[in-house]
């Protein structure tokens, strides 16, 4: 039996690129099946596009037209643009079908080995439906990230540049990319593309409407999100979080977030010390996996669909590692796997996930111990692998 699941475990059909294309594709139809009647997020990413063009409030409520509103950046317009123009149906299966690609795209064409992707791929899929199902623009953040790193591997800081601002304009969560800038060979080029493209993407907009409704949206946005930030301390749905993990198990409500946050920021910058450790290509994804984490960890917007961004950071972190991984660390995935990728789903009885795993965050507490390990190895392991240490001697 064992020989035989084992068999089964190495078919080659399992790491067939175009299989696991179309078993993707098969989840983006599936997220379109699965709501059928609601598409509550995708009527406000198209209402961002008719309410740019009618140059109208993108942070207003309308009722009329869906519920919640928008937080997404006024360039958004433009990328939910040939989405918005077709039929209620066809942009929404099409939108489904663009995020999947994206990230699908942005995996087999990173630098990552071959193994690496195809383990990225299935596990990754266990949470993409999530983010699916509730058309979410988190698939496409996770891709950005990605691709900004491997971008500046590749010398192509251009794009790099124009993915990080992109993702920052919409969301903001792109600009966490800027992390990867002492990885670039040439970073006055880079920030120069960074300040290029910035003044483009905020300016694009105006193209649709006008210069001075951009230049209002982006106040409002600023307002909006200052405002969302207040409202996720107290939401179940949002802050699935380090910050929210705590706050709610501890029961203390009454303080600043900035008592995480900086200690956490000081955590995630400490490795940056280790100058001798940046020639090591498994030490710079380590990063990336660490920056992927902590968008995660460190933001109270942190949502059940923002962890597809999370466990592309826990597979890379397993993967690129140079030395082999123990029972620990297989032990850690898999309760990874269980509770913060299976952590909404059918998997756990509702009472579990309605009483225990939702109100008090618990999917943020497998990735916490994780990203705590991680920033354990950045800080004291050697990542050389036996080809650098042959191209340094």
């Amino acid at each position: 039996m064992k020989d035989r699941i084992k068999q089964l475990l190495h078919h080659p059909l399992l790491s067939n690129r175009w299989f696991l294309m179309g078993l993707w594709f098969v989840i983006a139809l599936a997220g379109m099946l699965k709501y059928n009647r609601s598409f509550n997020n995708f009527l406000i990413f198209r209402g961002v596009y008719w309410h740019t063009v009618n140059q109208t409030s993108l942070y207003a409520a309308y009722p009329a037209e869906y519920g919640d509103v928008n937080h997404y950046g006024p360039v958004f317009s433009l990328v939910i643009a040939p989405f918005a123009l077709l039929p209620l149906w066809a942009g929404m299966l099409l939108w489904l079908v663009f995020l999947t690609a994206w990230l699908y795209v942005a995996i087999v064409r990173s630098g990552l080995h071959e193994k690496q992707k195809i383990f990225i791929l299935w596990f990754c899929g266990i949470t993409l439906p999530t983010a699916l199902f509730m058309q979410q623009f988190n698939i496409a953040v996770a891709a950005m990230i990605l691709s900004s790193f491997f971008l500046i591997e590749k010398e192509k800081d251009c794009w790099a540049a124009f993915f990080i601002v992109l993702g920052t304009l919409v969301k903001l969560y792109g600009i966490v990319g800027l992390a990867f800038f002492l990885f670039s060979r040439h970073k006055l080029r880079f920030l120069m593309w960074l300040a290029i493209w910035s003044v483009v993407l905020f300016c694009a907009p105006m193209v649709i409407s006008s210069p001075a409704y951009v230049i209002e949206q982006y106040h409002e946005w600023f307002t909006c999100l200052v405002e969302k930030n207040a409202e996720n301390l107290g939401s179940i749905q949002q802050n699935i979080s380090l910050l929210g993990l705590v706050r709610r198990t501890t029961g203390f409500t009454n303080y600043s977030d900035l008592w995480l946050i900086i200690p956490g920021m000081a955590l995630f910058a400490l490795p940056y010390l280790r100058f001798s450790q940046y020639k090591n290509l498994a030490f710079r994804e380590t990063i990336l996996a660490s920056v992927l984490l902590f968008v995660i960890l460190f933001s109270t917007g942190s949502e059940a669909s923002g962890y597809v961004i999370a466990l592309l950071g826990v597979c890379i972190w397993y993967t690129a590692a140079p030395w082999k991984r123990g029972k620990w660390a297989i032990a850690l995935m898999i309760f990874v796997f269980i509770l913060s990728g299976m952590g909404s789903s059918d998997l756990f009885p509702k009472f579990i996930r309605e009483e225990y795993i939702k109100p008090y965050a618990l999917r943020a507490l497998p990735i916490s111990i994780l990203w705590l390990w991680l920033c354990y190895e950045l800080c004291t392991k050697d990542y050389a692998t036996n080809e650098t240490i042959e191209a340094h001697e």
